[in-house]
């Protein structure tokens, strides 16, 4: 998967863009939103990709590290933004100690951990008590006509643009990852066992896109 995020790295950005018509940016913001860091705080960024996420934490003021396993991708974030530090490391192993940071999110990540409740566990672990976890993540509508769009988009439309992109492969995973990944409650549960507490997610696009947050129990 390493490899395959890495051969991507040049068009990530761009094919975002083409695929959410810009709106990434947006979710990206409510994410940062939530995960509430001022000046002052320390936040991390798991599975930080080109950094779009870390960028909208240190809009805020925050002191903002992004992790990432893929060099290719991080080298896209480290041009876009010098000032943030961003790392290469595992999102299941995740190199910092207990209660490091004020809050710690992922975007579009997640459904990437090998094993989304050690992931989320780490997490946790990382975020001081009181201290916020956001998860961005695509979601599976259910309620046609919605479902019959996304269903059209992510089988036939998101594996064409990646022929557009030479990488068809990524792009036939994108589906495949979403269609795998819990719906918003069971994450809330997941989210909930991993040490979490006043879980609160919100459903936009349509219900395509899912924000989660929790603050890490005491």
């Amino acid at each position: 998967m390493r490899a395959m995020f890495d051969r991507i790295a040049w068009v990530y950005d761009r094919m975002n863009s083409v695929m959410t018509a810009g709106l990434h940016h947006r979710w990206r913001e409510r994410a940062a939103d939530l995960a509430r860091v001022r000046p002052g705080s320390r936040a991390l960024d798991v599975a930080t990709g080109t950094g779009d996420l870390a960028i909208e934490l240190a809009r805020r003021g925050a002191s903002v590290t992004g992790i990432d396993f893929a060099p290719a991708m991080l080298g896209v974030a480290r041009a876009k933004a010098p000032w943030i530090s961003f790392q290469r490391g595992d999102a299941l192993a995740l190199p910092y100690g207990d209660a490091e940071f004020d809050a710690v999110t992922v975007g579009f990540g997640a459904r990437n951990f090998a094993d989304l409740d050690r992931g989320l566990r780490e997490m946790v672990r990382v975020t001081r008590p009181g201290g916020r976890v956001v998860v961005l993540e695509i979601t599976t509508p259910e309620k046609p006509p919605l479902s019959w769009f996304f269903k059209a988009w992510f089988d036939h439309a998101v594996p064409v643009l990646g022929r557009l992109a030479a990488d068809p492969e990524a792009y036939v995973y994108l589906p495949s990852s979403v269609r795998r990944f819990p719906g918003p409650e069971e994450l809330a549960a997941r989210m909930e066992a991993a040490g979490l507490e006043d879980l609160r997610w919100i459903l936009t696009a349509g219900g395509i896109i899912a924000l989660h947050g929790g603050t890490r129990r005491p």
